[in-house]
């Protein structure tokens, strides 16, 4: 069968699909590409006027989760290209603990790269 029509990552990322948060992810540790869903970056990673008031930001906040995705992946003792991974995010007023899913595997050219996202996503 022939392929007629393929979305790649780079057009994801173009189109606001994806969040490509790469550099930031380097300075945590990743080697690879890292990009975050919309969804996942609206939902959780955007903070609210109460949260900015509170000195949160979405660097701060980006920082934290790939922080958080290190540590459990560095503690998972699974070998699995999917993991769910947990921190606490100021919404509404409150602690809100966020859970995502990072999944590992080919980009574009086959490359391995990172895509955080929210559970249900794929």
């Amino acid at each position: 069968m022939d392929l007629i029509y393929a979305y790649t990552r780079e057009q994801a990322i173009q189109d606001g699909v994806l969040i490509d948060v790469s550099e930031l992810a380097k300075d945590v540790g990743f080697r690879i590409p890292v990009a975050i869903t919309a969804t996942a970056w609206n939902t959780y990673i955007v903070p609210d006027e109460n949260a900015i008031e509170h000195g949160e930001s979405e660097n701060g906040r980006m920082w934290d989760a790939l922080q958080k995705l290190r540590y459990t992946i560095r503690k998972s003792k699974q070998s699995t290209n999917e993991i769910l991974f947990e921190f606490f995010v100021d919404r509404d007023g409150g602690l809100t603990l966020a859970t995502l899913k990072a999944h590992i595997g080919p980009g574009d050219r086959g490359e391995p790269v990172l895509t955080l996202m929210m559970p249900n996503e794929d």
